[in-house]
């Protein structure tokens, strides 16, 4: 079996398309500063809405560790909103992941490093 290390970098590096969502819990607990849920399948509609409405969605990752059953993520999320002046946006941050001893993560917990309102701000930084 690969490691999920392995598989986490693979997805991030090609995200937010042809993610394996085979690695996680079907009740996957999600939260982030927008949302909260559960399931595996909204996970996948989720990471749908960035495929589908951002342009140029990219995810660049910084670090990426494991400690037990926990992985931890450092990353900066990229991409350009699709309005006319299609501002370039940017969150950093990190993600704390909790695999189960199956090799299934059970809980994805992001964080950012800027407010919900420094994001919004972010889109009307005309010129930048």
């Amino acid at each position: 079996m690969t490691d999920i290390l392995e598989i986490l970098r693979e997805d991030y590096r090609k995200f937010p398309h042809d993610q394996t969502y085979s690695i996680y819990a079907d009740d996957v607990y999600f939260k982030d500063p927008l949302n909260e849920f559960r399931g595996r399948d909204r996970y996948r509609t989720m990471i749908g809405f960035i495929k589908t409405w951002f342009i140029n969605p990219r995810m660049d990752v910084h670090t990426l560790e494991r400690h037990g059953n926990t992985v931890k993520t450092e990353w900066t999320l990229h991409w350009n909103t699709p309005l006319p002046w299609k501002p370039n946006i940017a969150i950093p941050g990190w993600s704390e992941l909790l695999v189960n001893e199956d090799g299934l993560i059970t809980s994805h917990v992001d964080y950012w490093r800027c407010s919900r309102i420094d994001v919004v701000k972010q889109h009307f930084s005309l010129g930048k």
